[in-house]
């Protein structure tokens, strides 16, 4: 298993958060929208010049997370298929 943060996370490789290391308003809005330790997520992609990434949860959702919370969320690499829970292969990133 290979830790890293959310934003170090390949795209389109599924990952599982294992931490959270933030307070406050940021750590509220992400429990809210569903990203939680143990919740696995995809990076979809990422924004030029450090921009947020997009990400898409287990359960479907989508969500633009900035580059510098993204930093602070620790995530284990997920064996298996790189796509989403639900995905079908055809939205899978890169696939023409």
């Amino acid at each position: 298993m290979t830790l890293l943060s959310l934003a170090e996370a390949v795209n389109g490789r599924r990952v599982r958060i294992t931490s959270v290391d933030l307070e406050g308003e940021a750590a509220a809005w992400l429990g809210a929208v569903g990203l939680h330790e143990g919740e696995e997520l995809i990076v979809l992609r990422r924004a030029a010049l450090g921009g947020p990434l997009h990400v898409r949860t287990g359960g479907g959702g989508e969500f633009a997370v900035a580059r510098e919370v993204a930093q602070r969320i620790r995530v284990s690499t997920v064996e298996g298929p790189s796509e989403a829970p639900g995905e079908r292969p055809s939205e899978r990133v890169g696939t023409p």
